[in-house]
């Protein structure tokens, strides 16, 4: 079979590879298209290895048919529409998944754009109301809200009843969050999101979750941000690794700080991938149905031009997912 082989972060080519088959409790996926992630470009760079035992070909989830069922699988057959979220081997014509992994494609959405959606499904679900428990009436602030995972994170806190505050760096993104249905729309590059929320709230500071993708650069001020006994969720470490958190801060407020992470969770288990997909295939697929949430696909691009593609993503000039064709 063919992938897309990282020799380094900017030199990514279309190649032969070993073939893959379907394991036992595995399912084999033809892949029709796959999502692009920032991990997916981090680990192009060397930054950012896959899970142990799993593929080293680049790609975190697909959309695609099936075309092998391991032995043990008996949820999926030959010949069905799916998508699936991964630890690692998208970027190819084939993947092998483990079966609790594999869903079924959401009524509503095309296959291609499917790609778009596991990653983004299973993140959101997971921080937002397996771990930090949103509900109707609480305000949510998400840093880049014209990403992927903030675009998708406003529609679903929306179909919750839930506030939605946005941070994005651009007025076009700001005007599609508004779109989406947040309410506070805030441009980071001249606007001092603690300001904003403070005037917002009548004074009240602030959020009762944030989901940060900025980490360090951040801390900081997202304490600042929290409503009392509110809960700062962080995803992602686009703004560094290390910050000073001021204890005092979060004892007054009776705060929470919750570090997560998606890809290095267990197959099975508590808390594991496929626990919080039986629960995006439960609670999020239908919101897609009912057409209260849908994937925002910004750009459709060949596999061939996957290196294009982190270009595109990392330039922060596409709102939503991008997602690869094969």
């Amino acid at each position: 079979m063919r992938a897309i082989v990282a020799e380094s972060s900017d030199q990514l080519s279309w190649q032969e590879v070993p073939d893959v088959g379907a394991g036992a409790g595995e399912v084999l996926i033809k892949v029709a298209a796959a999502g692009v992630n920032r991990a997916d470009v981090l680990q192009a760079a060397g930054k950012y290895p896959p899970p142990p035992g799993a593929s080293e070909i680049i790609g975190m989830e697909v959309s695609g048919v099936v075309a092998e069922v391991g032995s043990g699988v008996t949820d999926w057959s030959v010949g069905q529409e799916v998508c699936a979220l991964l630890a690692g081997g998208g970027y190819a014509e084939y993947v092998a998944v483990p079966a609790g992994q594999v869903m079924p494609i959401p009524d509503g959405a095309d296959l291609v754009d499917a790609a778009g959606l596991p990653e983004v499904a299973c993140t959101v679900w997971s921080n937002l109301v397996l771990t930090a428990h949103l509900g109707k009436g609480q305000l949510l602030l998400v840093h880049g809200g014209g990403s992927g995972i903030g675009t998708h994170a406003i529609q679903v806190a929306r179909a919750l009843g839930a506030r939605v505050a946005v941070t994005a760096g651009s007025a076009e993104k700001l005007t599609f969050c508004r779109e989406l249905g947040a309410e506070i729309t805030i441009n980071y590059r001249d606007e001092d999101f603690v300001a904003r929320l403070r005037d917002e709230t009548g004074g009240a500071m602030g959020a009762n979750v944030i989901l940060d993708i900025m980490g360090a650069a951040y801390l900081d001020r997202n304490i600042d941000a929290l409503a009392t006994d509110g809960q700062l969720v962080i995803i992602g470490m686009q703004g560094g690794i290390t910050g000073e958190l001021n204890i005092g801060k979060l004892l007054m407020k009776r705060a929470r700080v919750i570090g997560t992470t998606l890809r290095a969770r267990p197959v099975t288990g508590p808390n594991s991938k496929t626990e919080i997909v039986q629960a995006v295939i439960g609670s999020v697929w239908p919101m897609i149905a009912e057409g209260r949430v849908r994937p925002i696909i910004g750009a459709r691009m060949p596999i061939q031009q996957a290196g294009e593609a982190h270009q595109q993503l990392t330039s922060g000039k596409v709102t939503g997912k991008i997602v690869l064709t094969v």
